[in-house]
């Protein structure tokens, strides 16, 4: 007979010491292990978005709908400070979906999120996950996530989306990048291949991305730090340059606690295919126009 091992759970500071320096930006890498546990799709939007005096942690969107995903999480158990700030978020952001991520929830707390799900109407989703952190014997730890509330109806809504989706903004975007790399079929030989939504191009040695995506309403880009970078830290890497990046780049927005730098917007309709020449011309020119600002900026100083 096969020897089983036992499941064990372990101090989950053993996986992340610091909920804002090492679990905040775990978790913005690994989105697809909390889209699979909650049934979505999740791309990265940003990282400690400031909404008045406070930060929110996570900012995804669902590429099905390019609504905004907001993820709030804690190496602790659920409080009523988060709960608060959940809802400022909510409000300041526009976000549609709600995960609040902790390591217990009170039974005042899981009724709260039951009762917002009860008291809404689509498309405002509001989930409960607790994180554990396991192994068995002396294998390498590892998370697992366990949803404790969500909409009563969530299983019937996602079956809807996914019967929609082949006429879906999600279809029509993967669309228009395709036609963007058959344009510039150079461009799908470098590092630019991520979600639905966004691509990207890193800059060698300096620390830095060009962020380029297509959404409903147009298009854009902007700067920022690489996968896991601190956007203070991107920040101060950025401000002696301020002036002449934004000249270079013709962006005014510096947006800095959001991580999204000299962030700029072509407008148009993703469906209306006529002007996707037009649009496409633009977003390549803007993209090579942001890496030879960082280079020259920067240059000499790798």
């Amino acid at each position: 007979m096969t020897e089983l091992g036992k499941l064990v759970d372990v101090d989950i500071r053993q996986a992340w010491s610091h909920e804002a320096r090492d679990f905040t930006p775990w978790l913005a890498s690994h989105l697809g292990e909390i889209g699979e546990t909650i049934g979505l799709p999740l791309e990265l939007e940003g990282q400690e978005v400031a909404v008045d005096t406070y930060s929110a942690d996570i900012l995804a969107r669902n590429p099905h709908n390019d609504a905004r995903v907001l993820i709030e999480n804690q190496l602790e158990s659920s409080d009523h400070c988060h709960l608060g700030q959940i809802m400022t978020y909510l409000a300041g952001l526009e976000a549609e979906t709600v995960i609040w991520i902790a390591t217990r929830f009170t039974e005042a707390h899981l009724s709260a999120i039951k009762w917002l799900n009860e008291h809404t109407e689509q498309p405002f989703a509001f989930f409960a996950v607790k994180v554990r952190v396991v192994r068995i014997g002396e294998s390498p730890i590892a998370p697992i996530f366990e949803v404790l509330e969500r909409p009563n109806d969530w299983e019937r809504q996602l079956h809807e989306k996914t019967r929609a989706q082949p006429d879906s903004l999600m279809k029509k975007k993967q669309e228009f990048w395709d036609f963007y790399f058959d344009r510039f079929p150079a461009e799908a030989q470098s590092d630019s291949l991520a979600g639905r939504s966004n691509r990207w191009r890193r800059v060698p040695d300096y620390g830095l991305v060009v962020s380029y995506y297509v959404a409903a309403k147009g298009v854009g880009l902007f700067l920022r730090g690489t996968l896991g970078a601190n956007n203070d830290d991107v920040a101060e890497l950025l401000t002696p340059h301020r002036e002449r990046l934004q000249e270079m780049t013709g962006s005014q927005h510096w947006n800095a606690p959001s991580g999204f730098f000299f962030h700029v917007v072509h407008p148009g309709d993703v469906f209306d295919e006529n002007h996707w020449s037009e649009t496409a011309d633009w977003l390549q020119g803007m993209v090579k126009r942001y890496e030879e600002a960082v280079r020259q900026c920067f240059g000499g100083q790798q």
